[in-house]
This record gives structure tokens, sequence and C-alpha cells, in this order.
């Protein structure tokens, strides 16, 4: 492996003798994790569809995944690579079951895969609208799916895992971003899919939590060419995608234990505890208002509220 990822310890890592699979883990974000997880002592389910940045169909559609799980090997690790698409029934099924017919559990999922189609939102065709939300959000629901109910099976058996769910949301979600419709949103649901699975499965055993990162993948190097350039100078580089992976990886272990139903920022070498919708202003007159009584009243609350963060695109 690269400097950024050391030789596999697998009897000392954070995540000896789990088993973690990793979506979209044939380029970008997705190849970091897994290469951090497999030198914390992990085995590794590489999934990519070895498609291109908009989702459509690449010559080399088997390639990246098993160049990152041979990479693994070399270096000592433990990795199979997967090549189903998540975001169907079967492709999110076989997931899991690679996972467990060639290492015989599954421990920790990394919902990752994804990409973009990018135009404003009065030129977004509904095609363009329904792959991104697919990928996105539909990839992520199916794998978790199928996961929890394994993860399930096993608690009420008397097993109970200490599993672990990293959703990949974006500051896009967060924020929203100018010309990403499509791509906001369907970060946005990632976000109350984690909420409602962290609240739904922690019964079983198993924290769900999401990342929202800003790093140099595919996906963000042209959008974003300026500002997720490498410095040329040798200085740190902080859109990096390596750089999010230890939140991930400590997120997937079993060190990160009571930990759930959160959202983490994380880019260069800062992390950010998010903290979403909560009440601010506020004001009840205990009757109904008129609509100019509303507007007025809602007026008022505005003054007093913090304004939102600029989103992404849009002038600062």
């Amino acid at each position: 492996m690269t400097d950024d990822h050391p030789t596999v310890s697998a009897a000392t890592g954070l995540c000896a003798g789990r088993v973690v699979a990793v979506t979209g883990a044939g380029r970008g974000l997705g190849r970091a994790h897994a290469l951090a997880f497999a030198a914390e002592g992990a085995r590794v389910v590489v999934n990519d569809l070895g498609v291109r940045p908009d989702g459509s169909p690449a010559e080399d559609a088997g390639g990246p995944a098993d160049a990152v799980a041979a990479e693994i090997r070399a270096a000592g690790g433990e990795a199979v690579a997967h090549g189903g698409d998540v975001a169907t029934p079967a492709g999110a099924a076989s997931l899991v079951a690679t996972a467990l017919g060639t290492y015989g559990r599954l421990d920790t999922l990394v919902n990752n895969a994804g990409f973009v189609r990018d135009r404003m939102l009065v030129n977004l065709t509904e095609d363009e609208w329904d792959a991104v939300l697919r990928v996105h959000l539909k990839g992520h629901f199916l794998p978790l799916q199928h996961a929890a109910a394994h993860w399930r099976a096993q608690a009420k058996a008397g097993t109970p895992p200490q599993a672990r769910v990293i959703n990949t949301s974006s500051g896009a979600g967060l924020l929203g971003s100018i010309g990403q419709a499509n791509y906001s949103a369907a970060k946005a649901g990632v976000l109350g899919l984690t909420l409602v699975a962290a609240a739904e499965l922690g019964r079983y055993g198993v924290q769900v939590n999401a990342v929202a990162p800003a790093a140099r993948t595919r996906m963000t190097e042209r959008t974003f060419a300026e500002t997720m350039a490498a410095p040329a100078d040798g200085t740190f580089d902080a859109m990096a995608p390596e750089n999010v992976s230890p939140l991930v990886v400590w997120l997937g272990s079993a060190a990160s234990e009571g930990v759930t139903g959160r959202v983490f920022a994380a880019e260069g070498g800062r992390i950010t505890v998010m903290e979403g919708w909560r009440p601010g202003p506020t004001a009840d007159r205990q009757a109904r208002f008129t609509p100019a009584e509303a507007g007025d009243t809602a007026r008022g609350l505005l003054e007093e509220a913090t304004a939102p963060e600029p989103m992404y695109g849009a002038p600062r």
C-alpha cells in the first residue's frame, strides 16, 4: 500500500477480526476507506460497479473493485471484490451474502456508492433526478436493510452483534448545492434514513451514523476544481480522501460503542459534530393567527434567528 495506508496489522489493528463491506470502493473515498479498514486488520468486501462519474457504463466495469482488493491482499490483508449493483435488491443481498459466504460474518457496512448528474433545477430531467436518487438513497437503503435483517436474526438467536453502519451524506445534503438539486435531495435523505435506522436498530446491537465528507473525488474534482486541487508545494493535502477515512474506520470499529444517530463532517484535519434541526425562536399566542399576523410573527422570529450557512455555489 502507499504511505497513507500502512501494511496490514491483522492481529493488533483497531478492526482486527471484523468484516467490513464498503460500497463504491473502487475509487476515491470508498477506496481510501477500504484500504484504511484493511490496514487496521479488517477483512474487506470491496464493492464497485465500475461506472463513469455520471453512472454510465465503463469498459473496465469490474476493474476498480478487483484492483483495490488485489492491493489489500498484496499488503498482507484479506479482501474480496464484489461487482453487484447495490441499488437493486439482488445486488444488495449478494453484497451481504458475499461477506457471509467468504468470511462467515459481517460487522460493518459503509454505504458510499454514488455518482452525479449536475444540472440547474429548471433543466434537470426526470431521468437525471431518478438516477441520482436511486444510487445515493436506494443504494443506501437496500444494503442497510439486508445487513440489518442479518444482524436482527443474530440478535434474536441470542448473539447480538457489535454492528456498525456508516452512511455517506454531503455538505450538499446539509446546506444544499446550486446545480445539484437531485444530489442535495438524495444526501439530505441519507440523513433522515440514518436517524431512523439508528433508532430502530439499536436494540439489535447496530449503531448507525453518517459522515459528510469534503474530499477530492471524481464527483468533486471537476465541479470544485480550484478548491479540490492538491497543493503543488507538497504541503498538507486537505482534500485527500484519505483524511476522511480515520473517522470512518473508528465509527466502524467496536471502539465507537455508544455513538449512534450522529452526523459528522470531515475535511482535512477537521472533524465536526453536526447539530441539525433544533427549535429556534418561537412564538405561541395560544390562538389561531390570521395570515397577516402569521407573516408579521414569522418576520420577527427571523430577525432573532441565526442566519443559515450559505449553500455551496452561493455568493459568500
